[in-house]
C-alpha cells in the first residue's frame, strides 16, 4: 500500500497540479464521455495507459474477461448491463468499445475447462463465452491458437450480445451509436481492430 501511497503523492504533485483548472471545470459539470470502453479487469491491461485519453474521455467498465452478457432485464443484479444503460441511455456515448486482450485468464481457464466449482460467480460468469470457445474449438485444437481465437470470438460474442439491448440496437440502427471490437497483445503492444471481413487486424 506505500507504494501506492507515493504515487498518490506523485500525482497530487505533478499531474493534479499542473492540471487543477481542467479537473475543477471537469467536476463542476456533468460527464460527457464520446466512447464507452469495456476492458478486462486484469491487473496488467489498463487501457488508461494506452489511448491517451484524458479524464472524462472514456465511460470505462472492466469485468473479467470484458464480456457483455445478453440483455436479461430480471431482478437479479446486472453490473455490466447496468453501466450499459446509464452510458447508452443516460450520457449518449457515440461509441463502445469491447475490447480483449492476449493471455486472458478467464478465456484460458475456459479453453482449458478448468472447472473453477470452489467459486461462486466466475465459473458462471465465463459461460456466457461458451458459444466463442465452440467456435474457436471448430477451427483448431492447437493449444497457443485456441486460446488466441476464443480471446477474439469472446469479443465478437459481446459485441453480438450487445445488439441484444433494444435500445443499443435502436441507436445503432439509426446512426448514433457505433460498436468495436479490439484486441490488445501486451507482449507486442500491438492493437488489433475488428473489421467488416470479421478479422482483426492491426492498427
Amino acid at each position: 500500500m506505500d507504494k501506492f501511497i507515493a504515487g498518490y503523492h506523485q500525482f497530487r504533485d505533478s499531474y493534479f497540479s499542473q492540471n487543477k483548472d481542467f479537473l475543477k471545470s471537469l467536476m463542476g459539470r456533468p460527464q460527457t464521455p464520446k466512447a464507452m470502453m469495456i476492458s478486462c479487469s486484469d491487473s496488467r491491461i489498463d487501457p488508461g495507459l494506452k489511448f491517451g485519453a484524458e479524464p472524462g474521455d472514456i465511460f470505462m467498465v472492466r469485468n473479467v474477461a470484458n464480456l457483455v452478457p445478453p440483455y436479461a432485464p430480471d431482478g437479479d443484479y446486472h453490473g455490466t448491463s447496468a453501466a450499459l444503460e446509464f452510458a447508452v441511455q443516460v450520457l449518449e456515448v457515440e461509441n463502445i468499445v469491447v475490447m480483449g486482450h492476449a493471455r486472458c485468464g478467464g478465456i484460458g481457464a475456459l479453453v482449458n475447462h478448468r472447472q473453477q466449482t470452489a467459486l461462486d460467480f466466475v465459473a458462471a460468469w465465463m459461460k456466457i463465452a461458451t458459444p466463442a470457445l465452440e467456435r474457436a474449438e471448430a477451427k483448431t485444437k492447437e493449444p497457443v491458437a485456441l486460446q488466441r481465437l476464443c480471446e477474439q470470438e469472446a469479443v465478437k460474442e459481446s459485441l453480438k450480445n450487445l445488439m441484444t439491448f433494444p435500445w443499443v440496437k435502436a441507436r445503432v440502427d439509426a446512426g448514433k451509436l457505433k460498436i468495436h471490437g479490439w484486441y490488445f497483445d501486451l507482449e507486442t503492444g500491438t492493437l488489433h481492430r475488428l473489421n467488416s471481413t470479421g478479422a482483426f487486424e492491426p492498427v
